[in-house]
């Protein structure tokens, strides 16, 4: 793989990954439309790994609290009957709880739909409409109010139906984070709220995929190192970059405007499939 191709595809990771704009679905597209041959299997993990640095270096905060608490021995230190309730009191292990339970549902359907990934990432068709539904999400969050609940009041029924979601975008085209932040939204959390939890829960996810798709990569399948490690620094550059916009763009409610880019993008794919 060339140096020029690593740093492109680095650069349509990281901001696609990101921008509810689906990364899959661009890599579909991309792919079709240029004549792209798909990249080796270890260099897609490679640049996956740079988007998750991207999300834990933004909410190093949360998952440093998160950590602390859990490795902490007054965390553990109740007694039997009140243990429990002691660790539902702490935000960092509800937080936690509530990202595993969001997972869940996430890893279901991701099995659930893998034996048949290789098909629906083959289908311009199924990309365009896919790509529809997510603007139609986006727009849906149009004029929502300010006021929601806060992580405080995150429910394991919202954490469920998020992860479900989370889940569906295993279609190329739904945007992951698109979909969470709008189902968030949909089930009362405020702007920031919404947002934090979508990219928490992702980390898992992304984990999750790029530990599958290293289970697949040939013994020959290995890119060299400049090409590995400038793909995921660019990923992770650009990643960052875009995770602050959107975080910004979600709080000033603004979702929505990424909207007709879906629609656009998904109506030339639909047209292009006839």
């Amino acid at each position: 793989m060339e140096i020029r191709y690593a740093v492109v595809l680095g650069i349509i990771q990281g901001l696609t990954e990101f921008l509810p704009v689906s990364s899959s679905g661009h890599l579909v597209l991309f792919q079709n439309m240029f004549g792209l041959r798909e990249p080796e299997l270890f260099f897609d993990v490679s640049v996956h790994v740079g988007t998750l640095v991207a999300i834990c270096v933004f909410f190093y905060k949360d998952l440093r609290g998160i950590i602390a608490t859990l490795f902490s021995a007054s965390t553990w230190s109740a007694g039997e009957d009140s243990l429990w309730e002691g660790l539902c009191q702490k935000p960092e292990m509800r937080l936690l709880g509530l990202i595993l339970v969001g997972t869940v549902p996430t890893a279901l359907l991701g099995l659930l739909f893998r034996p048949i990934a290789g098909k629906l990432f083959s289908s311009v068709q199924i990309v365009g409409a896919m790509l529809l539904v997510t603007g139609l999400l986006l727009w849906l969050t149009r004029g929502m109010k300010i006021e929601g609940r806060d992580m405080a009041h995150l429910t394991i029924w919202d954490a469920l139906c998020i992860g479900v979601i989370q889940g569906a975008a295993i279609l190329p085209g739904i945007s992951r984070s698109g979909a969470t932040i709008a189902m968030g939204l949909f089930k009362g959390l405020n702007r920031e709220t919404a947002a934090r939890y979508s990219f928490l829960l992702s980390i898992p996810a992304i984990l999750g995929a790029m530990i599958l798709e290293l289970g697949e990569v040939p013994a020959s399948g290995f890119p060299s190192a400049k090409v590995v490690l400038l793909g995921a620094f660019t990923a992770a550059a650009v990643g960052y970059v875009a995770l602050g916009v959107l975080i910004r763009l979600v709080k000033k409610g603004s979702l929505h405007a990424f909207a007709p880019y879906c629609w656009l993008l998904g109506a030339m794919a639909v047209i292009r499939s006839f």
